[in-house]
């Protein structure tokens, strides 16, 4: 089993020193959905949501979550990221209504760029659940996940390989 890296000898919090880890290029890939009433998902399709254009301001929202990781998880190192594409699918016929966000993040640098990818699919979630409350409160954020990341010393990881 791998040891915790965030903590010292004696079990304390530290943020990891990256200081001797080569730079490299590093993708992450993330993925989650948000589970809503056909009628949302509607609304969401339509752009006759109450707020606007919902997807669009998810995209940036997204976006802005990635460039704020550390500021929001404490041990993450603050990175500088080279790219963050955001983007959505909507369910099909026969699939329960929802709507699925993937998150790619890329960087040179030290340190991996997964939990900018995580971060962005959450914030991107939220803000469809924030501008949609108002028409259906029941909405459900699931499955957010890496799907793949690539570079660095431990290589390149894919969900589906993975299981």
């Amino acid at each position: 089993m791998t040891t915790l890296t965030h903590f010292d000898a004696q079990g304390q919090a530290h943020m990891v020193d990256v200081a001797a880890k080569a730079h490299t290029h590093r993708v992450a890939v993330a993925a989650g959905r948000i589970e809503m009433q056909a009628a949302t998902l509607a609304l969401i399709e339509s752009g006759s949501a109450k707020k606007g254009d919902v997807l669009g301001i998810a995209r940036i929202a997204g976006i802005q979550g990635a460039k704020k990781t550390s500021d929001l998880i404490p041990l993450c190192h603050p990175l500088a990221i080279t790219r963050v594409a955001v983007d959505f699918s909507l369910s099909v016929a026969g699939e329960a209504p929802a709507v699925t966000c993937t998150a790619t993040v890329e960087t040179v640098g030290p340190t991996g760029v997964e939990m900018e990818a995580l971060t962005a699919v959450q914030v991107a979630l939220l803000t469809i659940y924030d501008m949609c409350k108002a028409a259906d409160r029941g909405m459900t954020m699931t499955g957010a996940r890496v799907l793949e990341k690539h570079g660095g010393k431990s290589g390149s990881y894919k969900e589906n390989a993975a299981k």
